[in-house]
């Protein structure tokens, strides 16, 4: 996927100034082995061309500079062919389908045997972990280049070489990184005096190192680190056994351990504005989690059993990421009373939505051209009562949409709507549902006269009344053949009189 605003800002900046590497033209595959020009001494330091990289220029306007935006272009030169490669590979598959392509290798050679004649199937999964591992690879280069091209900025701002930034460690920036605030060594101290702590509140401390002593703290009920620098959470987090509040919102997190599958008795997690680009399996274990913010990270999926065992989850926010889809496990989330995916690249909903009886609200709002349809179930969420379906590709509501009886709000703006048609949208929540609603008795009526009809044709009789009827129909041809028999019977007679 190409690299956006929302993504990869600075790099999508840079590539938007070179037309020769914004590749709007698709290549063939021959072109690919031929060298590609580029423009990279002259790139275009032409006025911002959207709100996004307005607001970016803003806080970063240095990269107006033709010479740093000269060296930047440079520094990742090489990100425009893999963009062309990665495009002839076709669409990432889905997280469910790679760990089902997963499974069906694993089960198939378990040794790892070479020389076994593959069935279709095998070759077919083998396929869509080549093509996963493709597209992994193809995001982690994108990750890199965005971060090279801040320490790149960074150098230029400061007065430095930006012919070397390209080749910068970034080991300037991380001087100092070991140190820890006094607030933390304060806290560690209480602790290990034995002194009660229940609440530790490190935001806004610049902190880049969360020390290891921190998950010896055992009787700690809420940690806040957020808003520092933090890019690790070290694995001691899992022996906060008692902790139920955990706010790690605004840091540089990449990952997050899988020792966080340990606080059981957890209720509150916000991981939001981070650079996560997946969950670990194990948070399906915080099975007292009542509310989940996974906003503004980098999220290609959920953990595919993320809805099995958290039973008690309310709030699931995951907007402002990459989702192609939501695991079908969701609809088991049976409390869930919020869920934002608005701002992702949901291509659909599962097909059992409406098993979230619970659910109130629900955002899939911003997912532009990939969120077209809407499952029939979608109308059995019976409670809910506010859904932005605004800025899709959504044509047609489906039918069941009018038995949404509690439904108070309602964004439709920004999609191509023939059902309901525009002038129903334009008067309201109330219009539309009463729409939808004639539709859905219209739909059922057509459906009971169909059954009707079925039940009274043939088909639907019994084999012993249809033999009777079918008899019956040639009884005619039957007489008619056997008077026939004894006329001709009758003339032979007089023919014998005669002679």
């Amino acid at each position: 996927m190409d690299p956006t605003p929302q993504s990869h800002p600075i790099l999508a900046y840079v590539l938007s100034r070179l037309p020769s590497l914004s590749a709007r033209t698709p290549r063939s595959p021959a072109s690919l082995t031929s060298p590609r020009t580029r423009d990279l001494e002259q790139p275009s330091p032409r006025a911002p061309s959207g709100a996004a990289e307005a607001e970016l220029v803003a806080l970063m306007p240095g990269l107006r500079h033709p010479s740093v935006l000269s060296a930047m272009t440079r520094a990742v030169a090489d990100v425009a062919t893999a963009r062309d490669a990665i495009r002839l590979l076709g669409p990432r598959p889905d997280h469910e389908q790679v760990d089902a392509s997963r499974a069906i290798l694993a089960s198939s050679d378990p040794e790892g045997n070479e020389g076994e004649v593959e069935d279709g199937k095998v070759a077919a999964s083998r396929e869509v972990v080549r093509l996963e591992q493709e597209h992994e690879a193809y995001d982690a280069m994108l990750r890199d280049a965005e971060e090279k091209l801040e320490r790149v900025y960074r150098m230029a701002m400061h007065g430095r070489d930006i012919q070397e930034a390209g080749a910068g460690d970034g080991k300037g920036e991380e001087e100092g990184s070991g140190a820890v605030d006094e607030e933390v060594v304060r806290v560690l101290r209480e602790a290990e005096e034995g002194k009660p702590v229940e609440r530790v509140n490190l935001a806004d401390r610049q902190l880049r190192l969360l020390p290891e002593p921190i998950g010896r703290i055992r009787g700690l009920l809420a940690l806040d680190v957020s808003r520092n620098q933090l890019k690790v959470v070290p694995d001691a987090i899992g022996g906060l056994e008692h902790l139920e509040e955990l706010r790690l919102a605004s840091n540089a997190l990449v990952s997050l351990p899988d020792s966080i599958g340990l606080l059981s008795n957890l209720k509150i997690l916000d991981v939001s504005g981070n650079r996560l680009k997946v969950l670990p399996d194990s948070i399906s274990k915080c099975r007292s989690l009542v509310e989940l913010d996974a906003s503004y990270n980098a999220l290609v999926y959920l953990p595919t059993g993320i809805g099995h065992e958290l039973a008690h989850l309310q709030t699931l926010r995951v907007h402002l990421n990459k989702l192609r889809s939501l695991p079908s496990s969701v609809c088991e989330m049976r409390s869930l009373r919020l869920l934002d995916a608005h701002f992702n690249q949901l291509h659909g909903l599962p097909a059992a939505i409406g098993q979230l009886s619970a659910l109130e609200t629900l955002d899939l709002s911003s997912n532009f051209s990939d969120m077209r349809d809407l499952p029939p179930s979608i109308g059995d969420i019976a409670g809910l009562r506010e859904l932005d379906l605004s800025n899709n590709q959504i044509r047609a509501l489906p039918d069941c949409f009018g038995r949404l009886g509690r439904l108070e709000r309602l964004r439709l703006d920004q999609n191509p709507l023939a059902v309901p048609p525009p002038e129903i949208v334009s008067r309201g929540v109330g219009a539309v549902k009463e729409y939808m609603a004639k539709r859905w008795a219209e739909a059922v009526a057509e459906e009971e006269r169909r059954r009707a009809g079925v039940a009274e044709s043939p088909k639907a009789s019994t084999p012993r009344e249809w033999l009777t009827r079918s008899v019956s129909s040639l009884s005619p041809y039957v007489k008619e053949k056997v008077v026939g028999q004894d006329k001709v019977a009758e003339e032979d007679e007089f023919l014998q009189q005669q002679f």
